[in-house]
């Protein structure tokens, strides 16, 4: 594919990025895509790039850091626009975002049931590090 340019997304692709999002099933009940969007871009630590292909948003990833690690969630590339190398080059734009503000790691979760989406991040050098992940909700909807 030819390269393909990340940036920040803009007010009017946000519908356009939920579609994606909803097309590569990403989106959960639990989790409010809009909300999630307005968080990310709302301050310096986090965003959400996308790439596209006219006014159509074919990839994306939001990326961002708290002081010591960046983390990336909703990394999705349009379904017709698989197998193609995007997926690779928006982990680097969501990498370089990171390099850019001094980040020096970043971790990423992957349901263990996803075989294939383990596959796609070990082979771009991602590996399984010994950590046990836990979580409690702060604010309940």
């Amino acid at each position: 594919m030819a390269s393909i340019e990340h940036r920040p997304v803009r007010d009017g692709e946000v519908a356009s990025l939920i579609e994606l999002w909803k097309a590569c099933d990403l989106v959960r009940p639990w989790n409010d895509p809009e909300k999630d969007i307005a968080f990310a871009r709302s301050g310096p630590a986090s965003d959400v790039l996308v790439a596209l292909d006219g006014d159509l948003v074919i990839a994306s990833v939001m990326v961002g850091h708290d002081g010591h690690r960046g983390i990336v969630y909703y990394v999705a590339t349009h379904p017709g626009y698989q197998r193609k190398g995007l997926g690779k080059a928006t982990m680097r734009a969501a990498e370089h975002w990171l390099t850019q503000r001094g980040v020096w790691k970043l971790n990423l979760l992957v349901r263990a049931e996803n075989e294939a989406v383990r596959g796609f991040y070990e082979a771009l050098g991602y590996e399984v590090e010994p950590r046990l992940c836990m979580a409690r909700k702060l604010i309940h909807d």
